[in-house]
């Protein structure tokens, strides 16, 4: 697995930037408010295992730009989802001309990640600040809930950020060489598609983790930046 490289590189990926102003909240769509993220966590410490630690599900940018602090860390399996680029973005990594992919996690199949275990004494600050970068228009793209993850012989529940389906946003399951057609293409003020695709798949192998899904797309990613050459 060492020796499993990329063919996408910082170098190809560097040919798809571009800089682009922050439009600023979209016309005709609503954003979530101060209220709404205090009944997001609310209703996640109502579900907390009671007694137990809160653990947080990272499958995406969660892991390589975390933005919350964490006490332990380790690998797990989340049973009945899957990454996937599955909803239409027209801020951060896309623009309304021309609109970007996110990934999220899926019903069906099956998902390795990251486990972080979060400090008792700022969780509820901690999970503000992840609903507020996670959840952000009404009604949402994802949704924070309580999965279950298995990790080293243990079933934990964990909060992870899920797709909702009934979203307009969301795209389904899309064929990859559209997704990567999308990656290409994409890029907003935060970034392109293919930085996110890159940071996401390098962080993954880093860990150990081989998302063959997202093996496949930075491998069709790659082909298209050096196309353009």
């Amino acid at each position: 697995m060492k020796n499993r490289r990329m063919a996408l590189t910082a170098d190809l990926v560097a040919q798809v930037h571009r800089v682009v102003a922050d439009p600023g909240p979209l016309p005709g769509v609503a954003y979530q408010s101060d209220e709404d993220y205090e009944t997001m966590v609310d209703n996640l410490l109502l579900g907390r295992p009671e007694g137990g630690d809160v653990w947080l599900f990272a499958f995406g940018s969660l892991i390589w730009k975390p933005e919350c602090t964490y006490v332990e860390e380790r690998c797990g399996i989340a049973h009945g989802w899957h990454r996937s680029f599955c909803f239409r973005i027209r801020r951060y990594r896309g623009t309304p001309e021309c609109p970007g992919l996110m990934m999220s996690l899926d019903r069906g199949g099956q998902c390795k990640g990251m486990l972080y275990r979060l400090p008792g004494d700022t969780l509820r600050e901690q999970l503000h600040q992840l609903c507020r970068r996670e959840t952000t228009v009404k009604p949402p793209n994802t949704v924070a809930r309580w999965i279950t993850v298995t990790s080293e012989g243990l079933s934990l529940r964990a909060i992870a950020f899920v797709i909702n389906r009934e979203s307009k946003s969301y795209v389904g399951r899309l064929a990859p060489e559209q997704v990567a057609d999308t990656l290409v293409t994409a890029c907003g003020h935060w970034g392109s598609g293919a930085e996110y695709l890159f940071n996401t798949v390098a962080r993954l192998e880093e860990h150990g983790i081989h998302d063959r899904y997202l093996w496949q797309l930075q491998s069709l990613v790659a082909k298209r930046i050096a196309a353009q050459q």
